[in-house]
């Protein structure tokens, strides 16, 4: 339902906007989803990785993984 609020529009006017909306509906599909969240700032960043022995084990502490 399209409700005219304010001015006079003539039909041509309204057989416009009419023809714009249908051609959008009828575009159909989902609406655009929004980009994922940025993992930059999530907790588990703060979480290490765990710390295994071995050979090379303490230059390897070291690097991030």
């Amino acid at each position: 339902m399209i409700k005219i609020v304010r001015g006079e529009p003539t039909p041509e006017e309204l057989a416009a906007i009419v023809a714009v909306v249908a051609a959008r509906a009828a575009a159909g599909g989902p609406p655009e989803s929004p980009a994922p969240p940025s993992q930059w700032n999530t907790p588990a960043r703060l979480v290490r990785t765990p710390l295994h022995p071995g050979p090379g084990a303490w230059q390897a502490s070291g690097w991030a993984r």
